[in-house]
C-alpha cells in the first residue's frame, strides 16, 4: 500500500504539482482529429487541469490557447475564426496559434499596444487521427516514432473514452495483465469456433468452457516485470501442457500502454478526478475501415460511454451465470474496465490497498514514475522524453501473445523478438479468441 503522501504524489496533476510537472514533460494527445475538422467551431479542451481551447486556422493548423482572453476574460471557444488565428468575441482581439496578439481592433488606429500581449499558446502536432500538445517548457521534444505514428494515416484507428476517475486507475488497468482472465473473460463455446480458435482459447484460458468465479485457469498464471530504460516490459504466463502460453506488454512512461495484440491504451488527465483514455490500433499491411473498429456506444462530441455508474455498467446478473465472468455485455468491453476503475473511487485511495506477488508489475511502474518525477524535479528531462532523431525509435517495445519457444524464457523471447523487428506486433481480434 502508499501513504496518502505517496499517492497524492502519483495521482494530483494540476498545474504546479510533482506528476502534473512530469506530464507536461511529454507530448499528450490534446483530441482526436475529427473533434476540429477543417472549418469546425473551437473546441474547449481540458488537459492536466487546465482550460484551453483548441482551434484551427485559415491554413488548417491547429493551435491550443488558454480558454479565456487575456483581456477581459471572455470563453475564447465562442470566438470568431478569421484572419490567420481565432478572435475574441467581446473586442475584437486576435490571436494566432503562438498566442500572438494580431490585432485589438477597438484600439486607436496605429496602437501597437497588441504587440505587448503574448497570450498562453501550446505547440500542436497533427498525426494520423490524433492531435497532439505539448504543454511544458522550453523546446518541445520529438514526437515519439511509434509504429502506429509511422504507417500511412489509413492504417490506424484512432477513438477516445471519457473516464469518471483519475489517470492512474485507468492506467494501471493496462499494466495488471491477470484481471482479463476474470473481468473480461467471457465462457467459449469450443464447438462453436475454428480449430484455430479452439486452441488459442485453451493455449490462452485452460478451461474456456467454464464458467467459475475461480476463473477458467485458478492458481496457474503468474506476472512479472523486466525494467527498461523507459518504461516496463509485463508478461502474464501459464503453463499449457508441456509449453508455456505468455502475454505480453509494455507499461511506456507517462501513461500508456502498448497492450498484447499491439494496441496503444493512453490515459490523459482532464484534472485529478477524470480522463481520457485513447486507444489507438493500427496494422502495418493494409488499411483499416474505421467502422467496426470504433466505440459505438461512446459517440462524439462527448465521448461518454452509455454503460456507466448511473446504470451499473448495464451488468446483467443472469448473464453472470451464463456467459460473463463480470455480467457487462462483451460489446461493452471497455466498460468492464470502467466498471473496475471508476468504482474505485474519483482518486482511489491507496493506503488501504494490499498489492499481491502477482501485483509486483504496478508497483515496479509507481517506482519508475517516482523516478521520473524526482528527474523533473532536479531538473533533467524524465525518461522517454527523447531529443535526439537517431534514439527515436523503440525496438525494445513488446505487444504480443502465444507459445513461447522450448527452452526459452519470457525475457529471452522478448529479447528475440526485439532484435528481429518483431516485438510490436499488430494481431487481428478474431486471433485473440
Amino acid at each position: 500500500m502508499l501513504t496518502k503522501e505517496e499517492n497524492d504524489l502519483l495521482t494530483q496533476t494540476g498545474p504546479g504539482t510533482p506528476c502534473g510537472e512530469l506530464m507536461r514533460r511529454y507530448w499528450q494527445p490534446a483530441a482526436l482529429s475529427e473533434e476540429l475538422p477543417p472549418g469546425g467551431a473551437p473546441v474547449p479542451v481540458r488537459l492536466l487541469g487546465e482550460d484551453l481551447v483548441l482551434f484551427r486556422d485559415d491554413a488548417g493548423h491547429p493551435g491550443l490557447l488558454s480558454l479565456h482572453c487575456p483581456h477581459r476574460g471572455a470563453d475564447l471557444s465562442y470566438g470568431r475564426l478569421e484572419d490567420g488565428g481565432i478572435r475574441c468575441i467581446y473586442h475584437g482581439w486576435l490571436f494566432d496559434v503562438s498566442g500572438r496578439c494580431l490585432e485589438q481592433p477597438g484600439e486607436p488606429a496605429g496602437s501597437t499596444f497588441h504587440e505587448r500581449i503574448r497570450h498562453t499558446a501550446y505547440p500542436c502536432v497533427e498525426k494520423n487521427g490524433i492531435i497532439f500538445a505539448y504543454l511544458g517548457p522550453g523546446e518541445p521534444p520529438l514526437l515519439p516514432n511509434y509504429p502506429p505514428l509511422q504507417v500511412d494515416a489509413d492504417h490506424v484507428v484512432a477513438q477516445k473514452l471519457y473516464s469518471e476517475c483519475n489517470y492512474l486507475q485507468g492506467n494501471e488497468g493496462n499494466i495488471d495483465l491477470l484481471h482479463t482472465s476474470f473481468l473480461h473473460y467471457i465462457r467459449r463455446d469450443l464447438s462453436r469456433l475454428t480449430p484455430e480458435q479452439r486452441q488459442a482459447a485453451v493455449e490462452r484460458y485452460g478451461e474456456p468452457e467454464s464458467l467459475s468465479g475461480r476463473g477458467p485457469s485458478p492458481g496457474q498464471e503468474s506476472c512479472e516485470g523486466q525494467l527498461l530504460p523507459f518504461g516496463l516490459r509485463i508478461c502474464k504466463m501459464r503453463k499449457a501442457g508441456g509449453d508455456t502460453y505468455v502475454r505480453l506488454a509494455t507499461f511506456l512512461l507517462p501513461s500508456l500502454t502498448v497492450i498484447p495484440g499491439g494496441s496503444i491504451n493512453w490515459h490523459v488527465p482532464i484534472d485529478d478526478t477524470h480522463h481520457w483514455k485513447y486507444t489507438i490500433r493500427f496494422d502495418r499491411e493494409r488499411a483499416i475501415a474505421a467502422e467496426g473498429s470504433r466505440v459505438d456506444w461512446a459517440p462524439p462530441p462527448t465521448y461518454h460511454p452509455e454503460p456507466n455508474r448511473a446504470n451499473r455498467y448495464l451488468q446483467d446478473r443472469e448473464l453472470m451465470t451464463t456467459w460473463s465472468f463480470s455480467g457487462i455485455p462483451q460489446k461493452y468491453f471497455a466498460a468492464q474496465d470502467l466498471c473496475a476503475t471508476e468504482t474505485a473511487g474519483p482518486i482511489q485511495d491507496r493506503t488501504h490497498e494490499h498489492l499481491a506477488p502477482n501485483d509486483a508489475a504496478i508497483a515496479a511502474s509507481r517506482t519508475l514514475l517516482r523516478h521520473a518525477i524526482r528527474c523533473v524535479q532536479e531538473g533533467k528531462d524524465p525518461p522517454h522524453v527523447v531529443r535526439d532523431p537517431d534514439l527515436n525509435d523503440f525496438p525494445e517495445i513488446v505487444g504480443t501473445y502465444g507459445m513461447l519457444p522450448t527452452g526459452c524464457s519470457w525475457r529471452e523471447f522478448c529479447d528475440q523478438l526485439a532484435s528481429e523487428g518483431r516485438g510490436w506486433q499488430t494481431l487481428t481480434v478474431a486471433a485473440q479468441m
